[in-house]
């Protein structure tokens, strides 16, 4: 498989090389994955969390751009300016009053030297990090980097680092590589692991990222959605996914049930769910949190859809096993911020008797590298298992187990 040799260029602050990346022409097979992921395992990665230890700028002032202002503001941190090719329009939205928002050509050679976190996740990361050096910027991250940093008192994770291979962890990552169905889903879990072990940003021509707008409705999903679906929709968050749903089935389903622990997030769900379908029986919302058993934990709440259980939190709980919800779902759509494995091993009995088309996310914590895969896999038998990628840095990584029935239907 060619590839590309790794380039890197030097910075100054906490990184002594940029990211480096590897492009590679076509998905790998299962030979070629094994190799793949004895690189990764064997190399140790020179990257760690950033501390907010100088004055910040952020690069995208976007949906991620957003999150990062919120997130800095609940950590009683601040940053300098905002830079976005559509300053303009950003300066104008709620939210950003106050703010200085800059379009990059008018940025002062000062300005440029501030730290600068990207809050990109739509596109390639190292193109964009070597075009802003190229700019005159000379010390750059990606905002989830500096995010890692503040884990003890903010439970967002989306900036996680993989610890170092074990024997096991290399042993069972590379049994869940061989059982995927396709080598799409090879390529993106390379790329996954890449970023996460060794923060290199790997590429497959065939096989790259799909559109955010797809996640949790890729065609292999929608071409075998039913009239009579049944959709648990846990981490409702504001309704984005019932929405989907509902657009994508037309409207006929069968049920969904939502779960939503955050009061907040209940509220949003609640109130789009009235515009959406007003009065519409077919829908239960839940205020639980999704575990492996019935009981009470700690929730973070009021972080939007980084809310989630946590010691980091102050509001007590109520959890539930999906095993003992009054409901038999043909479609599970989990994205609970880390809590997807938990979820999972308390639907055994959903699982295995109703055999339902499941997708989950796996980027929010190390679960991802093979434990969330290797229980569905061993669990479900005579099911189709696809990994993708709905974004770069190690995000937005989705878990898709399909039926083989549906198929064949």
């Amino acid at each position: 498989m060619p590839q590309t040799s790794p380039h890197a260029l030097p910075l100054t602050g906490p990184y002594k090389v940029s990211h480096r990346a590897r492009a590679f022409t076509d998905a790998p097979g299962q030979r070629e994955a094994s190799s793949l992921l004895a690189e990764i395992a064997g190399t140790a990665s020179a990257y760690a969390p950033v501390p907010m230890d100088r004055p910040l700028a952020l690069y995208g002032a976007a949906k991620f751009g957003a999150l990062a202002r919120d997130f800095l503001k609940s950590v009683g941190q601040d940053f300098v300016l905002a830079i976005d090719r559509n300053a303009s329009l950003i300066a104008q939205q709620p939210g950003w009053s106050g703010i200085r928002v800059k379009h990059p050509d008018e940025l002062t050679r000062s300005e440029k030297r501030l730290r600068l976190a990207v809050c990109v996740a739509t596109f390639p990361y190292v193109p964009l990090e070597h075009a802003l050096l190229e700019l005159g910027f000379q010390n750059i991250v990606p905002f989830y980097d500096i995010a890692e940093s503040f884990r003890r008192i903010h439970p967002m994770s989306n900036g996680w680092f993989a610890a170092p291979f074990g024997a096991a962890d290399r042993q069972y990552t590379g049994n869940v590589l061989s059982r995927w169905s396709d080598d799409i889903s090879r390529a993106h879990h390379l790329q996954f692991l890449a970023w996460r072990c060794l923060r290199e940003e790997w590429t497959f021509g065939n096989a790259l990222p799909l559109p955010n707008d797809d996640r949790f409705f890729i065609s292999e999903v929608t071409d075998v959605l039913r009239d009579d679906e049944i959709l648990l929709d846990a981490g409702a968050f504001h309704g984005d996914v019932t929405e989907a749903f509902v657009a994508r089935t037309k409207g006929r389903f069968g049920k969904i049930v939502a779960v939503e622990p955050d009061p907040a997030n209940r509220a949003r769900y609640e109130a789009a769910l009235q515009a959406l379908l007003p009065g519409d029986r077919r829908i239960t919302v839940y205020d639980c949190a999704l575990s492996e058993t019935d009981g009470e934990a700690i929730f973070h709440d009021g972080l939007g859809y980084a809310s989630q259980l946590s010691d980091t939190g102050k509001l007590r709980v109520r959890t539930r096993a999906i095993d003992t919800l009054d409901v038999a779902p043909s479609f599970i759509k989990l994205h609970l911020e880390g809590g997807e494995l938990a979820a999972l091993k308390g639907a055994r009995q959903t699982l295995t008797g109703g055999r339902p088309i499941v997708v989950a996310t796996i980027y929010h914590n190390e679960d991802g590298i093979w434990r969330t895969a290797r229980f569905l896999m061993d669990t479900l038998p005579r099911y189709r298992f696809l990994f993708r990628l709905h974004s770069w840095c190690g995000t937005g990584a989705v878990i898709y187990a399909i039926p083989d029935e549906r198929r064949a239907a």
